[in-house]
Formats: C-alpha cells, structure tokens, sequence
C-alpha cells in the first residue's frame, strides 16, 4: 500500500517544494527535496549525458556522509545554478556540514541534476539560484503537486509532455519508501501499439484510474506524435526512504530504482538522457536486526532487498504520475489531450 498522500512526504523527515515560471518566454523550474536535520545518501548515473553537482561526494569512501537536501533543476548545466540557492537557503537556517565553532559555520550538502528543457522556452529563461530558494520556502511535508511544476515544468516524456511524479509504498516492517521524479525522457511511457504506460499495470489497485484508449484515439495519437520528441533529455529524481542505511546500502536503493525507469521506459539510460536517482535515507526505523550475528547480516541484507525493490516500484508508478498529471505545453501534448478515452474509466 502507499502512504496518506502516496508521494515521497511520506517518510518522515523529509519535504518537498517547486517553484517554476510558465508563459511568457518561460517553461522551466526547480524542485527541491530537503532533509534539513542530514540524511544518508547516495547516487547513480545511468544515462550518457548527465548534468550533476556534488555526486562524488556521494561515494560511500567519501568524508561526509549526510546530505541536507537534492535540487532537481531544468535549464541544462545552467540550472545547476538553482542549487546555490537551496544553500542559501539551508545555511540561513544553520543546516550543514558543521566546519565552525559557532552554530552558523556550516557547509550544506546539496547533490544536484538538472535536465534538458531548453526548447520549450527561450534559451535565456532557465532556473538560477532564486528558484532554488524560492522552492526551499515553498516546501512541505504534505502532498506534493505533480505535472507542469518545479523542474518538471518544460519536461517532455518520448512524444509527450513529461512532469513532476511522486509515489509511495509502506512495507509489511513499516518502512517507507518515496519517490518523486522529474519525467523529462528520451524514449517513450506509452506503448504506441496499446496507447497505455508501460508501467501502468504495475500501479495499486485503482491508482492511475486508467483504462485502454480506444482504437480512434490510437489512431490519431500515431500522426500525432510522430515527430514531437526532443533530442536530448533526461530523467531526475530522488528515492527516499526512513529506514537506517549507510552510504553504500543508499547507493545500492539509487541503483536499484533505475530498475523502475527500465520498466516505465523504452528506451531508458540513452546516450541522450542523463538519468540520475538520489537516494536518501533520514534513518528513523532501524534496518532488518537479531540476536545472532549471522541472522542479523541475513535479516539486514533481506531488508535492504525490500527497500530496493519499494524503490524500484515507486519509481515506476511515480513515472506514471507525471505523465498524467501533465497538462499541453506549446509543441508538447499532454496525454490526456492525445488519449482521452482513456480517462473514461478504471482499470
């Protein structure tokens, strides 16, 4: 099952907040996931072209092992600037890497990715380090607005419009695991021959509200989308979770959900994406234990493999998210606007 609001808020100890501008010249955004008290973290890459700031710091060898939040820009390399902002933000606050005496001598760990959505506005208009502040000030614990907001503001997603998705899943143990993603990919989320997500038989019962489009709709949407996708992309996010791991163990979860972009997208990990997951672990619920030293490494090791397949699945159903929730943005049509029988009934 999910959590209340079946987002990445979901675990405790973690918030979340966008900030965009749409119109006028503008189609762009930051979203930013914040864990103001540190949190373990770790990082993979698997797309050939990746926009990224502090990832190496992420390798389990490292010194610091806490990150205090993650920025998720658009703009390219030059969105990275937004998380200049999410450290100003932090530092005001006394949040960071303690390097001083005095309480406001600390250094905030921020690991950034950004994406490609430079077409979809003009190429000045990109995300700098207000909108990372901005989306700092804006950021909660409760439900996370998805769609055409934050850094999935000028996503595309293969031949549609792409956004922000989030999704979560509560484990048999009480763990939580969240995701939330910022769905700006080279290949397709929908199977062309059905005109459904690929990963939308994965989603809860009765989540996505979804049924098959039907065939005029399939036929229109085959002349439609021909020749609508974007060169070069990327898809972004962030796997919380609240159960205790260390930096290795987050690395393993980042690995494991790219599993999740796979089962969503076809193509995944292109030489024109950069795909990028964080994952985070605010450590509140301890990790699989016993008595027995032997029991209690087969325990850990079976609990790690929960958690990494929660994120793996909530990956999945967030990619699902922001496709739906994504509303037409000039060139790029939403999926509802391309299959709307679709949205006639459930599963």
């Amino acid at each position: 099952m999910s959590g209340p609001h079946n987002a990445i808020t979901d675990v405790p100890g973690v918030l979340v907040g966008h900030h965009h501008r749409l119109g006028a010249g503008w189609a762009t955004g930051a979203t930013v996931v914040l864990t103001p008290e540190g949190a373990v973290g770790g990082v993979d890459v698997r797309g050939g072209g990746p926009g990224t700031r502090e990832t190496e710091l992420l390798d389990p060898s490292r010194l610091v092992d806490r990150v205090h939040g993650v920025c998720l820009a658009g703009g390219s390399a030059y969105g990275l600037a937004a998380a200049d902002g999410v450290m100003r933000w932090l530092a005001e606050r006394g949040h960071g890497f303690p390097v001083g005496a005095e309480p406001h001598q600390v250094v905030p760990i921020v690991p950034a990715a950004v994406l490609f959505d430079l077409p979809l506005g003009d190429w000045g208009n990109r995300p700098d380090a207000e909108f990372g502040y901005a989306a700092c000030a804006a950021a909660t614990d409760g439900p996370v607005a998805q769609g055409c907001v934050g850094a999935g503001t000028g996503a595309t997603a293969g031949s549609l419009k792409g956004g922000v998705g989030t999704a979560s899943a509560v484990l048999p143990d009480g763990s939580v695991v969240g995701a939330v993603l910022a769905v700006n990919a080279f290949g397709e989320v929908v199977d062309p021959d059905r005109g459904t997500p690929w990963a939308w038989e994965l989603g809860l019962p009765g989540e996505f509200g979804l049924r098959a489009p039907a065939a005029e709709d399939l036929a229109r949407a085959k002349e439609r989308l021909v020749s609508v996708r974007q060169p070069m992309n990327t898809v972004i996010g962030v796997v919380a979770t609240d159960a205790a791991l260390s930096k290795a163990e987050c690395r393993r979860v980042a690995t494991v959900a790219q599993d999740g972009l796979a089962r969503a997208i076809r193509p995944a990990h292109s030489l024109f994406d950069g795909d990028t997951l964080f994952a985070v672990s605010t450590g509140r619920r301890e990790l699989g234990h016993d008595a027995d030293a032997y029991a209690s490494a087969a325990s850990r090791a079976g609990a790690l493999d929960a958690v990494c397949a929660a994120a793996a699945d909530v990956v999945s159903r967030a990619v699902v998210h922001g496709l739906l929730a994504a509303t037409t943005v000039g060139a790029a049509p939403a999926y509802r606007d391309v299959f709307p029988s679709a949205f006639s009934g459930g599963r």
